[in-house]
């Protein structure tokens, strides 16, 4: 990837879609911060854009200042994108199973076991970076090929009925909260 092409430039989006905010019957009270998270309008462009904003906090980031762990925080940075890169994964699978109209209630899963057997910090920053990045979109090309009927469907994951758009919006969410975790250990404390 060179820096004069941005990966979230050279994807390209269906038309928008608002699809609008998920109803609070689509998703666990769990999820609800999230989901809080979101801003409206176009979902897919929302997905697109956390891909530069997300590159754009880690860019210039040291290897060694990418290990270390910032107390409160248990993870380091490395291990905060393998994390991410993770959930989405899982919940895109999600995605995909409900869209497709499995019945097959799945799991939860633990997040920190997730972590503790992945060894994010023996990787290279650039690496996982560059998986994220793929994974998004990936994401992003399953969710432009959902017809509107698709959007609504649900599922059972972690005992909690959820539909497809909620799981999109979860995951925005899910990243939006993390990036701000970055932004503030890469950016330090601001007075």
């Amino acid at each position: 990837m060179s820096e004069t092409t941005s990966p979230a430039a050279s994807f390209s989006l269906a038309p928008a879609r608002d699809l609008g905010l998920p109803a609070a019957d689509e998703y666990g009270h769990h999820h609800a911060r999230y989901i809080t998270l979101v801003p409206p309008g176009d979902i897919l462009v929302t997905l697109a854009g956390q891909i530069e904003e997300t590159l754009a906090i880690l860019r210039g980031v040291p290897e060694a200042e990418a290990v270390r762990r910032h107390p409160p925080y248990q993870w380091s940075l490395k291990e905060v994108i393998g994390h991410v890169t993770d959930t989405e994964r899982i919940f895109a699978y999600r995605a995909l199973r409900f869209a497709r109209k499995d019945p097959t209630p799945l799991p939860a899963f633990e997040q920190n076991d997730y972590v503790a057997s992945a060894h994010f910090d023996t990787r290279p920053l650039a690496a996982l970076l560059a998986e994220f990045v793929a994974v998004r979109q990936a994401t992003l090309a399953l969710f432009r090929g959902l017809d509107a009927d698709a959007w609504l469907r649900r599922g059972i994951a972690s005992g909690t009925s959820v539909s497809v758009r909620a799981i999109a919006h979860i995951i925005a969410g899910h990243e939006r909260h993390h990036a701000a975790v970055l932004r503030a250990r890469v950016e330090g404390p601001t007075e």
